[in-house]
């Protein structure tokens, strides 16, 4: 019996990229004693056949919390906003779990298993979006050259959803978690402390967004108790492109000591002339090799 489990969830547009992650997965050895699960939010019949002979359960995705029917029609791909809060009630048979967005792929396993042991005694283990290089994702406005008015992802989305001010304010300079990727054991109290939160953020917020500011709530508010690890564990391409290693043929961090990038996430997208890259194969960029050349390369799984 297979104890950890992957999760991830994907409607019919993000197959191609939900495939290409399970490739990535099932690319090492290492991930045969690994269970892959996935959460379906609109997939086609063609694709659930696809699948069916590379996972070990596919279920149907659920409004686990009631939002309202105005706010999610035809929009099934947002109860990736809800249904990963809840994974231990869709696949109940494994002792720890880790989530990977379908936009993301797995370049080096010790990345897996520095998740699986991040989350044990009853830990999170979840990245910041905070590092080297990375994009500020806070904002400040000078008021009569004297009065800093600043503006943050975690605040602005807080004061909309309603939380409370004071609440509010302790996120104001929290580096932001991303929820993107992230682990945790069956039976860790975090999952009820974000469950609540969800609960509470989806009642006067918008919908996408809602988990993550939830996880960060959590987190900042009621002291989960987290394993914050690096950036290579969770790296967010559109917030700093890597460098390709072209000696050992893989992405790595673009600062020493250029550590492998360990899962390439795509949140956000990588844009050329208005395509994304997570839609459409055939989008390349350039990016730098750890010998300052220039080439052009695709940033998915494969390509």
């Amino acid at each position: 019996m297979k104890k950890n489990v992957i999760v991830s969830l994907a409607d019919s547009n993000y197959f191609d990229l939900l495939n290409e992650l399970i490739d990535s997965i099932k690319q090492f050895s290492e991930s045969s004693s690994t269970a892959i699960c996935i959460l379906d939010a609109g997939l086609n019949e063609n694709q659930k056949k696809i699948l069916s002979s590379k996972v070990d359960e596919i279920k149907n995705a659920e409004w686990d919390i009631k939002v309202s029917s105005i706010k999610v029609r035809g929009k099934e791909w947002l109860k990736s906003q809800v249904s990963r809060a809840f994974l231990p009630n869709y696949f109940p048979n494994y002792e720890k779990y880790l989530w990977i967005d379908c936009d993301a792929w797995v370049n080096d396993w010790n990345t897996i298993e520095l998740y699986f042991k991040a989350c044990e005694n009853n830990k999170l283990g979840i990245t910041q979006t905070l590092g080297p290089g990375y994009k500020i994702m806070s904002k400040v406005s000078w008021l009569f050259g004297k009065v800093a008015i600043i503006k943050s992802q975690n605040f602005k989305h807080a004061v909309s959803s309603k939380i409370g001010l004071d609440k509010a304010r302790k996120l104001a300079f929290a580096p932001h978690i991303n929820i993107g990727v992230f682990s945790l054991e069956k039976n860790s109290t975090c999952w009820d402390l974000w469950q609540n939160n969800l609960k509470t953020t989806l009642k006067s917020g918008r919908i996408f967004g809602s988990e993550g500011l939830a996880i960060n709530m959590s987190v900042y508010i009621d002291n989960v108790e987290t394993e914050f690890l690096p950036l290579n564990c969770n790296w967010i391409a559109s917030n700093l492109l890597p460098k390709f290693d072209e000696k050992n043929q893989t992405f790595v961090e673009p600062y020493l000591p250029n550590t492998k990038i360990g899962i390439m996430h795509l949140a956000a997208g990588i844009w050329q002339n208005n395509k994304d890259m997570r839609l459409d194969k055939s989008v390349k960029i350039n990016i730098n090799t750890l010998e300052n050349k220039s080439i052009t390369k695709s940033l998915r799984f494969g390509h």
